[in-house]
């Protein structure tokens, strides 16, 4: 069932809130047994909604997502219950609060069942970098389910959740989607609260949503999306209506789409170009007029994110050494520097250990305006790119990633080729803008496709709003796969 649906069935009492939980979680136990896609699932879930139903039996007022089962990506905080991030390091974290996103959800009545499996720290586009294990592509077992936000990707994907709560800090949310043949929307930056999520490159990370149905990213959005005092990068005033923007357009008339150049051709596998050209058809023959526009920067996009994503991370992952709250390595016997030498370089995996160097080395003396400094000066004028094309277009179109989901461990030892294949995705990060990933389609080995749509800054409602006339007028959209 969809969102809309549950709380359809729970509000007129036509399905228990309990029955439901308790039937998600089943199903939840089932995929991770076949898929990996959890780190912790919480049998706890099945009292929420015992108290939810005595709350209908009272008759008390009900929120937008009553009784909804999600499932919440492991690095974003959920009170009393355990949030890893995918690391050994805080294996035994357990968080003393919610985070906004999540207090929302709750709020609205949603009921968390799961935290999701993901690559550590958020660093990685497989799900090979889980201190948990790897996650497995429900498609086919054999490839990865895409990162960082494998699990939420995965749940959502096998019907235990009608969506699931993502971060996106170069394509983590709409990568995996493609993967899996859901919805994966990053919303503006400032648009849902960081507030307890924990931090990889903080001038990139957006907490984003997995979804099978627009009408359930939108319901999703419209429940957690205001400002928050608690984050200073949190945006005011936008108060976004976003279930009545998703229904309010039928067709794509006098809509204008430019697909970028420059991503659009060489790098791609011949299905990607397939299907790229097959919405090319589907939107016009929808209303809408599709331009090939030129923006010559993006091509420096790659570059400029891995200097700039691993020159923050290294900054904000240098809290955890043993001596606050992260797990400890080693005796006190030892020493400072001994203990924190051991922790970090036992309890941090290679890519995390690897980013911090490259980070490291960006913002050292002597270096920091040859790297990190150049790649903000080219950001900005990938920003600027971007600025003069929406001064034309009303989305920008690309391929999400350049091939359908590859084998567990093809890219293992070639992470140069691992990187690029955020080249897509990176772009909306970098300059701050909303952006989806849409299930347009599958290749001849029937692994599903998803192409990338741009909108301008604080525009994610015509976001929601043209993937849902997509969806409406395409055939067997974000299907569930069946386990």
């Amino acid at each position: 069932m969809t969102a809309h649906e549950i709380v359809s069935k729970i509000k007129s009492k036509k399905l228990s809130a309990e029955e439901l939980i308790s039937q998600a979680l089943k199903k939840a136990k089932i995929v991770q047994e076949k898929y990996n896609a959890f780190i912790t699932i919480d049998d706890k879930a099945i009292n929420k909604a015992k108290e939810l139903d005595t709350k209908i039996s009272n008759g008390e007022e009900l929120g937008l997502l009553a009784g909804v089962p999600v499932v919440v990506k492991d690095n974003i905080c959920s009170k009393d219950l355990r949030t890893t991030a995918g690391s050994k390091i805080l294996e035994t974290f357990i968080p003393p609060y919610n985070a906004t996103v999540v207090e929302r959800l709750e709020a609205a009545g949603a009921i968390v069942i799961a935290k999701a499996n993901m690559d550590e720290f958020g660093m990685g586009s497989s799900n090979e970098n889980s201190a948990y294990g790897i996650a497995k592509n429900p498609w086919d077992s054999s490839r990865v389910p895409g990162g960082s936000s494998g699990g939420s990707a995965i749940a959502v994907a096998t019907g235990v959740v009608p969506f699931a709560l993502g971060t996106d800090t170069g394509g983590s949310v709409r990568q995996p989607a493609s993967f899996t043949g859901t919805i994966g929307f990053k919303p503006t930056y400032g648009q849902l609260s960081r507030f307890g999520v924990v931090a990889y490159a903080s001038s990139l990370d957006q907490v984003g949503v997995i979804a099978r149905s627009s009408q359930d990213l939108a319901l999703a959005m419209e429940a957690m999306s205001s400002h928050d005092k608690n984050d200073s990068t949190s945006i005011k005033n936008t108060n976004l209506e976003f279930l009545k923007s998703v229904a309010s357009k039928k067709d794509l008339t006098s809509i204008k789409i430019g697909l970028i150049k420059e991503l659009c051709n060489e790098g791609n596998s011949d299905d990607v170009l397939g299907i790229l050209q097959e919405t090319q058809k589907q939107l016009e023959g929808l209303g809408a007029s599709v331009e090939t526009v030129s923006l010559e920067n993006v091509r420096y996009g790659i570059a400029s994110y891995y200097l700039v994503a691993p020159a923050e991370a290294s900054s904000n992952l240098a809290r955890y050494d043993g001596m606050i709250y992260s797990n400890r390595v080693g005796e006190n016997s030892e020493g400072q520097i001994d203990i924190m030498m051991k922790t970090r370089g036992e309890l941090f995996g290679p890519e995390v250990r690897k980013r911090i160097l490259m980070g490291s080395y960006a913002l050292s003396a002597g270096y920091y305006d040859a790297f990190y400094g150049k790649a903000l000066k080219v950001r900005k004028l990938i920003a600027n790119d971007f600025a003069r094309a929406f001064e034309s277009y009303d989305f920008l179109m690309t391929p999400t990633t350049p091939s359908v989901a590859y084998k567990i461990g093809e890219k293992t030892d070639d992470p140069l080729a691992m990187y690029l294949d955020d080249i897509d995705t990176v772009l909306a990060n970098l300059v701050g803008i909303p952006a989806i990933s849409l299930p347009m389609g599958q290749s001849k080995d029937n692994l599903p496709i998803g192409i990338q749509f741009f909108a301008p800054a604080l525009k994610d409602e015509t976001l929601l709003q043209l993937s849902n006339i997509i969806e409406q007028n395409s055939t067997n959209f974000a299907p569930i796969v069946k386990i």
